[in-house]
């Protein structure tokens, strides 16, 4: 009888969450994608605001991270499609007006999600964190507070230097059913790379999550980000990432955390990121094999691959990412025996 898989959690949203589903899918496990609901910016304040939905760009990219490799290509394409010309559909997405006709054509946002899955032939499963509709609220040193995902990723001038102290979601969010089910059932966690407050704190603020992920028996691992990220994450070490996201868990329960080891960055982006006022992430814990009961896992995890923004797509994104092939084979070695 052969062995029953692994089941694997991942709990984010962004390009991080991408890169690790796509080391994942391969790997001889099922995974579950649970996935933030807080996106505000770009074509997700037109679904919020003109459709009345909830966000759709973490979902879609989750969708296509796992659809399976026998589906249509054109299909895969079609997802991934930005519109470059039109008054007011430049820079929206293909996927998320398709979903946002589904939901329009089944009623629910919820099974417009489950039946594109099944168009796209996904390995597993994507759930939304929350099918409620609210946002996120940042508090900052200066107790000066933003309100919605969009701001807290791009603030101001006046906001920038200043450190978030505080994250909470307005209204009170609570987890899907189907999310809090894959929780329970998980044999690991992983809480991957990206927008260290809007996409994966975000998800610890969900009422029900964080006492789900601190009940499971699950293996838990987070991977800290390759780079700090102006106004959300100025000069944050290794130490810091690590942190601040035990401070939303509340409990020490990290089993592995995955850290970047690569000092160089592509030489085509060095100057953007210098404009950006972004860094790599500072190793501060070197010499230390563990860290707040977490064993600390030193890899190469940089993509050769430089991301290639859209003209149209207006919105500040990662150029440098984690490696998929390079993030598969440190999880291999820890989840596959």
């Amino acid at each position: 009888m052969a062995d029953k898989k692994k089941q694997v959690v991942v709990i984010g949203g962004g390009t991080g969450t991408y890169s690790v589903l796509l080391a994942l899918k391969n790997l001889p496990v099922h995974i579950s994608a649970i996935v933030s609901m807080a996106d505000s910016g770009g074509s997700n304040r037109v679904i919020r605001d003109e459709f009345g939905l909830l966000p759709t760009s973490d979902i879609r990219q989750a969708i296509v991270a796992l659809s399976s490799d026998n589906a249509n290509h054109l299909l895969r394409q079609l997802f991934t499609y930005r519109y470059n010309h039109g008054t007011g559909i430049s820079g929206m997405t293909f996927a998320n007006l398709f979903m946002a006709a589904l939901t329009d054509i089944l009623g629910s946002q919820d099974k417009a999600i489950k039946s594109t899955c099944k168009l796209l032939k996904v390995k597993g499963q994507v759930i939304p964190a929350t099918l409620d509709n609210c946002h996120l609220l940042a508090k900052y040193a200066n107790n000066k507070q933003l309100l919605g995902e969009h701001f807290i990723d791009e603030p101001g001038a006046e906001q920038a230097n200043h450190r978030i102290i505080n994250l909470e979601m307005i209204p009170q969010a609570t987890a899907t059913k189907q999310a809090l089910r894959a929780i329970k059932n998980a044999d690991y966690i992983i809480l991957p790379p990206g927008d260290l407050y809007t996409s994966l704190i975000c998800n610890l603020l969900i009422d029900g999550i964080t006492k789900s992920i601190n009940q499971s028996k699950a293996k838990k691992i987070y991977f800290v980000n390759l780079m700090t990220r102006y106004g959300q994450t100025n000069d944050y070490s290794v130490k810091d990432h690590i942190d601040e996201v035990q401070q939303y868990l509340g409990e020490e329960i990290l089993d592995f955390v995955i850290i970047n080891k690569q000092k160089r960055l592509p030489a085509e982006v060095t100057e953007k990121y210098q404009d950006e006022k972004a860094k790599l992430v500072k190793d501060n814990l070197s010499g230390k094999q563990t860290y707040r009961g977490a064993k600390l896992v030193r890899a190469e995890l940089i993509s050769d691959l430089v991301y290639q923004k859209p003209s149209s797509d207006v919105l500040t994104r990662s150029l440098v990412r984690h490696d998929p092939a390079k993030v598969s084979a440190v999880l291999a070695s820890i989840m596959v025996k």
